[in-house]
């Protein structure tokens, strides 16, 4: 009989009395993604860890061909190696998208103050 991981998050949810909003919230998604993961009959082992990490749960008791108590053991308020890689990522493309940002307006002010000056020089009449 194959495990069903979704199931088990959501029994575990529910029996240790967390809200969705809250799983949802610790976790940086939002509530849809939730029930979709109680619906998932394999997740990735990175989304099982975050939900045990944010409800304090070790999953090794219920998934111990996925972790070993030691997964949990560092602490559940630490981030796991996957999630701070997410981070960095993130940040990476948020500086990226900055700068994008920086340089339209630069260009976007170098268009108007050449509309100006066209229209200085070029009066319209």
């Amino acid at each position: 009989m194959d495990i069903h991981h979704g199931e088990i998050i959501e029994k575990v949810v529910r029996r240790n009395g967390h809200s969705i909003t809250d799983v949802a919230r610790l976790t940086n998604v939002n509530r849809r993604s939730v029930y979709n993961w109680f619906n998932q009959p394999k997740l990735k082992p990175e989304i099982i860890y975050k939900v045990g990490c944010v409800i304090n749960h070790d999953f090794s008791k219920e998934l111990p061909q996925l972790f070993s108590p030691e997964d949990f053991e560092k602490g559940f308020k630490e981030h796991s190696p996957v999630e701070r890689r997410a981070e960095e990522e993130k940040d990476i493309w948020k500086d990226k998208y900055i700068d994008l940002m920086e340089r339209y307006n630069a260009l976007l002010a170098e268009c108007n103050m050449d509309r100006a000056i066209q229209e200085i020089l070029n009066p319209a009449g």
